[in-house]
């Protein structure tokens, strides 16, 4: 696999960061198209230490030449900081990760609903009493928060971005996957997919970067909204 180029990247961000209208970007407002100072390859190696696992090359390069986080897709990539001692990533469902699982498998090569296994929600025109209904609606929701919102589901996942309404995206750290980028859907019931170019190749991180720059860049050339 080839090496990934950034060097042009942080070029690219000052142009859009200067262009009449690229604060109608979405989510510009939030990263103002600033990168965060890159990792060390010391930080790197403490990280990776930390979490027992190896990045994928993609991102490590993106990290070591680019930034640790910053301008991105959505909102923004979550950057990787220092807490402590300990080292994470911050922004709005980063929690979502847990470093200390990133080395254990994300089992998945295809997309799948958590919730597909679950009964149909309860239908108050089957029960009898108002309360007989609450109960079902409690027990249903209950057990669907039990299976869907499970952590076993994003292990081995590294949570990247935000899209607004909890919708994120994420790296595959380990298992079959590894090195792609997938959407986790689950807050509007769509479950996790795999992200694919327009010619239907599976996303790896540097060609997701690189596809919102772009688009980025030809939304401001332009003055319309992506497509």
């Amino acid at each position: 696999m080839t090496r990934p180029d950034w060097s042009d990247v942080r070029g690219r961000l000052a142009l859009l960061a200067a262009a009449p209208g690229a604060g109608a970007v979405f989510g510009a407002a939030d990263h103002g198209w600033q990168l965060e100072p890159p990792l060390t390859t010391e930080e790197l190696a403490q990280a990776e230490a930390q979490f027992q696992v190896e990045l994928p090359a993609e991102y490590r390069s993106f990290l070591l030449e680019a930034g640790r986080g910053g301008a991105g897709p959505a909102y923004g990539l979550f950057p990787m900081r220092r807490l402590d001692g300990r080292w994470q990533w911050e922004g709005d469902g980063a929690d979502l990760t847990t470093p200390e699982a990133l080395g254990r498998p994300f089992a998945h090569v295809a997309a799948f609903n958590p919730a597909d296994g679950l009964p149909a929600h309860p239908d108050e025109d089957d029960y009898d009493s108002q309360e007989a209904f609450t109960a079902a609606q409690d027990a249903y929701e209950e057990q669907y928060e039990r299976l869907v919102f499970t952590p076993e589901h994003s292990m081995g996942l590294l949570y990247l971005c935000h899209l607004g309404c909890a919708l994120r995206e994420a790296l595959v750290v380990s298992g079959p996957a590894r090195g792609r980028m997938w959407a986790d859907d689950i807050a509007e019931g769509g479950g996790f997919r795999p992200l694919h170019d327009d010619d239907g190749t599976p996303l790896g991180f540097a060609r997701w970067y690189r596809r919102w720059l772009a688009a980025a860049e030809a939304q401001v050339a332009t003055g319309s909204a992506p497509a």
